[in-house]
């Protein structure tokens, strides 16, 4: 099936991810962890979209973060081309492209799909066998999570808040849902949804994101519509 248009809704979450051409690695080094960090701070403050967790690994990045209007996001992430582009390009003596074509991204339910995403995120660097638990990982967001450092780039959601009403008491939820890991389920659900550019929620969330964008938001049903029987007189 072919993916969807991409879809951003203002004040949702949404899931964006992008990876490097041909599964390049994209941060080689950690200047370049560091340079990028630094212009996504810059960029999400100037496009208004808040960043809400974040995984940056060697070959892709993924973010979970809302915007403020539809275009912030792809501003964010056409100011960000603009300026790591030319600076890995020039590092690293070469030219052309650096992103596997466009960036992906799907809005999120919050209620149901934000902490499974955000955990998700933060362990992908053990998945990717970078290290052995998500809290060692330092270009992600998950420290901050876990209280071990403040990171200026992330703006706490309202779910994360929800954990508890001690910043203790969120911190240690939190590692609750990362010593659980995520299901298969949730894992297979948000990058379809991300990949295809589906809403990724609920029925009922999606329904209501259909009539407020006026556009599909999830896959056609197969084969062709049942006819209609029309009874005999």
């Amino acid at each position: 099936m072919a993916r969807l248009p991409r879809l951003v809704i203002p004040h949702q979450a949404h899931h964006i991810t992008q990876a490097g051409i041909d599964g390049k690695i994209i941060f080689p080094e950690h200047a370049d962890y560091t340079a990028f960090l630094g212009w996504l701070k810059t960029a999400a403050k100037q496009f208004g979209v808040q960043i809400h967790a974040y995984a940056i690994l060697p070959d892709r990045l993924h973010l979970l973060a809302t915007p403020i209007d539809e275009l912030g996001l792809g501003k964010m992430m056409q100011w960000l081309g603009r300026y790591y582009v030319p600076y890995f390009n020039a590092k690293y003596k070469r030219h052309g492209l650096l992103w596997q074509g466009r960036f992906k991204a799907t809005a999120v339910e919050a209620a149901t799909y934000f902490l499974p995403c955000c955990v998700m995120l933060e362990e992908m660097p053990v998945r990717q066998h970078l290290v052995t638990e998500p809290g060692a990982y330092i270009w992600s967001s998950c420290q901050h999570h876990l209280g071990m450092r403040m990171d200026p780039l992330v703006a706490d959601h309202a779910m994360y808040w929800g954990l508890g009403n001690t910043p203790f008491q969120r911190e240690a939820a939190y590692r609750e849902l990362l010593d659980k890991g995520l299901s298969s389920s949730h894992f297979k659900a948000i990058n379809d949804a991300t990949n295809k550019a589906w809403v990724l929620g609920s029925e009922t969330f999606k329904l209501e994101m259909a009539k407020l964008t006026e556009r599909r938001v999830e896959p056609a049903a197969r084969g062709r519509p049942r006819k209609k029987i029309v009874a005999a007189d």
